[in-house]
């Protein structure tokens, strides 16, 4: 049975109500868009066209599967990110908004950095920790000039997706990514690279909360990517240990956080007596969403007198 867009969108957001997702209007067209590959103009414009039996069915079929669960994003193939548009499936973290947060926070830190400066040689180098789909490197590449960025995840699978999304992007010659625990496989101390910029939105999620989170992201987003351990808090400790090894001197550490991590993160950044101008941002709905630091400089040792 043929149906006009129009009607199929109003059943597709009936299903999707019915079945209790957030936004099912916003879902019902982003699967229409993606089915006819239609922007959104382009959808409104052509709202009243009719749709052959064989399309009608592959639409309610996608419908059914976001009703059982699957986020819109995993049934697409993407997800929008800074105005980028990012290849995600169920390797890789879908990006969400509040990290944009994070993204802005550094360019907008890194051009007062360099305001009057001369580049450096290679330009600035940036490490991406837990790079997942790769959504705060390639937005760094295609919106700062010369940069260059490291991406590491323990996955694989995710190293794959960033590296395509790198491509997709136009970045690809300027990022490289690692197969990485954290700093793990990077090489540390004399001929070991040092970054200007360390950026990070590890898992932070208290391990007793996931269980109790929306069922797209516990059936189907990946794990690795979300436990932070028993309080939410374990890759915080691992990265403020670390990180002063691997970066240069004044140079940064953002780290997205959760919205009621942002004291806790501060004391942790404290207590290691290497960072100062400690900051948490805050991000559009007024929550704490980055923990920002630089690194000191080395205190110089005083020469005894003979």
């Amino acid at each position: 049975m043929s149906l006009i867009i129009k009607e199929l969108l109003q059943i597709g957001e009936a299903a999707l109500q019915k079945a209790g997702c957030m936004d099912p209007r916003i879902d019902a067209e982003l699967i229409m868009r993606f089915l006819l590959t239609m922007d959104r103009q382009e959808l409104f414009i052509k709202s009243a066209s009719l749709l052959d039996e064989k399309r009608c069915e592959a639409y309610f079929k996608l419908i059914d599967i976001r009703a059982g669960g699957t986020p819109v994003q995993y049934i697409t193939g993407e997800q929008e990110f800074m105005g980028i548009p990012f290849k995600v499936n169920e390797n890789v973290l879908i990006p969400r908004q509040d990290t944009e947060t994070l993204v802005e926070e550094i360019i907008s830190d890194l051009k007062a950095m360099t305001a009057g400066k001369k580049n450096p040689g290679g330009g600035y180098l940036i490490l991406d920790l837990c790079c997942g789909s790769g959504a705060i490197g390639v937005s760094l590449c295609k919106l700062i000039k010369e940069v260059r960025v490291t991406g590491t995840d323990i996955s694989g699978k995710a190293i794959t997706v960033a590296k395509e999304n790198a491509q997709n992007a136009g970045v690809g010659k300027l990022m490289k990514f690692v197969e990485s625990d954290l700093f793990g496989s990077l090489r540390k101390g004399i001929g070991g690279t040092k970054y200007h910029v360390i950026a990070s939105n590890p898992p932070y999620i208290r391990r007793e909360i996931i269980p109790t989170l929306q069922r797209e992201i516990t059936e189907h987003e990946p794990l690795l990517a979300l436990d932070g351990g028993e309080d939410g808090l374990d890759f915080y400790r691992r990265i403020l240990k670390d990180a002063p090894e691997y970066l240069k001197t004044e140079g940064m550490l953002f780290l997205e956080i959760g919205n009621d991590q942002g004291e806790a993160v501060c004391d942790m950044a404290r207590s290691t007596e290497r960072f100062e101008a400690i900051t948490v941002v805050r991000d559009l709905a007024g929550h704490d969403r980055v923990v920002k630091c630089k690194l000191k400089r080395p205190e110089k040792k005083s020469r005894k007198k003979k």
